[in-house]
């Protein structure tokens, strides 16, 4: 199945998504999900594309996230990793129960919300994502009151799928993230 250019899926991702965080987010997820690619012998351009795309419905369909973009990629020809991946990144949330198969989708699902930890520190302490102290991010994910929204219980699902402990993942993404500062 076809996988689309970085520039075709950044123009996808612009297209379907005019909220600035989210498209920082998108960004940060995907540079974070082609450094674990790196680690775990996946091919970079699906894990980065997947990281990108992950939340394109979000915006306009949050209720039903990630519902209408599965549907998409499937038209669109994506390969089955990629939808997987999108699903597997919503469980818990509008009815989605599937649990990750695959490296990148336990890598996807453990990255996300943990990149939204990292984003909240990074507006209270403007440092470098790959100058942050893996200690100062563990205690911001103990404590359920800062960045509440985020659900900490993906992100042990998620190391626990991918074969990481929760302190190596966020070592991890310090170093994956230095490329995005």
């Amino acid at each position: 199945m076809p996988l689309p250019t970085r520039e075709a899926a950044q123009q996808l991702l612009e297209q379907y998504v005019t909220d600035e965080y989210q498209r920082y987010h998108a960004r940060m997820v995907a540079t974070a999900l082609a450094g674990y690619a790196t680690k775990f012998a996946g091919d970079p351009e699906l894990w980065f594309i997947t990281g990108l795309l992950h939340d394109i419905d979000f915006q306009r369909h949050p209720d039903t996230h990630p519902r209408e973009s599965l549907r998409w990629f499937a038209e669109w020809g994506y390969p089955e990793e990629l939808i997987h991946a999108v699903e597997a990144h919503a469980l818990g949330y509008n009815g989605f129960t599937t649990l990750p198969r695959t490296k990148l989708a336990a890598a996807l699902l453990a990255t996300d919300e943990l990149c939204g930890i990292f984003y909240a520190y990074r507006k209270m302490n403007p440092v470098r994502y790959g100058e942050m102290k893996a200690a100062s991010i563990r205690k911001k994910v103990k404590d359920t009151g800062f960045a509440a929204k985020v659900d900490r219980a993906t992100i042990y699902t998620g190391c626990e799928h991918l074969g990481v402990t929760v302190d190596d993942h966020i070592t991890y993404l310090i170093g994956f993230l230095a490329a995005f500062d």
